[in-house]
């Protein structure tokens, strides 16, 4: 997301073709409602059940336990993400300021910026989706990008594009270089830079107080840095491997096309683009319906609760256009192996080996 790009970016436009209005108007209306106490019940939950962990991980020594809890944590922090997520799109709550502060605090863990997400996410990622040269979000380079790339720029590309360096593209180019070490348009600063402030005092201050912890607990140089890793550095750096794979999984299989800007509409981007993944039961304790994101692209007002709803009705009508499926591991291990490179002309994934015979036979 360059800086460019974000001083030229308006409300996208299709001139009516290809409008998503069809798909709004078929969402039951019960979908929209999101009563304050709903949300806060979310949130509220979420933020004892981070509490709970961060205590656990605290008092909690023996190595078996201490494994259980950052598993958990890491979801912990993933649904306190997905929470200000549903608040930055303004459907959690009815109020922007509500919104606003909710969405501040919930993402915080997760050592994001929410002016900076708000910005890249909601004026990019949504209203240009799988849009080539605007959404900034996995999107694929060409096998003449590629072939142009450096030995070090070509190896990054095989781990991040692999089914276990999800974390790795999620870390470097969403959260650091689209959030903490961009230059933003004039008219965000002063809201971006107040909104770093707010993260690294959390970020800063927790370590604080938990290196104090950590000192009276073990009396070690060693004991003080283990305890802010284990509470702070290791749940944010698996929540960016689970974030990063849930994205990928989003926007990313062999069925999903992405379109040049002439031929990109709001209804290819929103519509084909995206995915209905349903996790296995209970999972969405933690992870909200994030998986069920056709719907969310489609009107971003829905909030997280009603998504299952809005999607079976999308569904009904658009039977042959959803992709609606399980979420299985074995899925996303099979798109990382065949998505790597993207033709644009022709509108299909390839391999590096296909990449490399399209630049022999071009």
């Amino acid at each position: 997301m360059t800086t460019e790009l974000l001083d030229d970016v308006a409300p996208s436009s299709d001139g009516g073709a290809g409008s998503l209005k069809p798909v709004i108007d078929i969402i039951p209306a019960a979908a929209y409602l999101n009563p304050t106490w709903k949300g806060m019940s979310y949130f509220a939950r979420d933020v004892v059940v981070y509490g709970g962990l961060v205590a656990g991980l605290i008092f909690v020594s023996n190595p078996l336990y201490v494994v259980l809890l950052e598993v958990v944590m890491a979801f912990s922090v993933v649904s306190l993400f997905i929470v200000g997520h549903d608040a930055a799109h303004g459907a959690l709550f009815k109020t922007k300021r509500m919104n606003k502060w909710v969405g501040r605090v919930a993402m915080m863990p997760s050592w994001h910026v929410y002016e900076a997400w708000v910005l890249g996410h909601n004026r990019i990622h949504h209203p240009y989706t799988v849009r080539q040269g605007y959404d900034f979000v996995w999107h694929p380079v060409t096998a003449s990008e590629y072939g142009a790339m450096s030995l070090w720029g070509k190896a990054l590309h095989r781990v991040q594009w692999a089914w276990y360096g999800a974390g790795l593209y999620y870390a470097i180019d969403v959260w650091w270089n689209k959030m903490i070490n961009f230059r933003p348009p004039a008219r965000w600063v002063k809201a971006i830079r107040r909104d770093r402030v707010f993260t690294y005092a959390f970020v800063f201050g927790v370590a604080g107080v938990l290196a104090y912890l950590g000192a009276i607990r073990t009396h070690s140089v060693w004991g003080t840095l283990w305890m802010m890793t284990r509470i702070e550095v290791i749940p944010f750096l698996a929540f960016c491997v689970m974030i990063g794979s849930v994205v990928h999984v989003h926007h990313v299989q062999p069925n999903i096309r992405w379109w040049k800007k002439a031929d990109w509409t709001k209804f290819k981007g929103q519509m084909d683009g995206t995915t209905v993944l349903r996790v296995p039961k209970g999972m969405n304790f933690f992870l909200h319906w994030i998986m069920v994101h056709t719907p969310h692209h489609v009107d971003m007002r829905i909030p997280m609760y009603n998504l299952e709803m809005a999607a079976d009705a999308i569904k009904k009508h658009f039977p042959d256009i959803v992709y609606d499926a399980p979420l299985r591991l074995k899925d996303f291990r099979r798109n990382t192996r065949i998505c790597k490179l993207y033709d644009f002309e022709n509108g299909r994934w390839m391999n590096y080996r296909e990449g490399k015979a399209s630049l022999v036979n071009a």
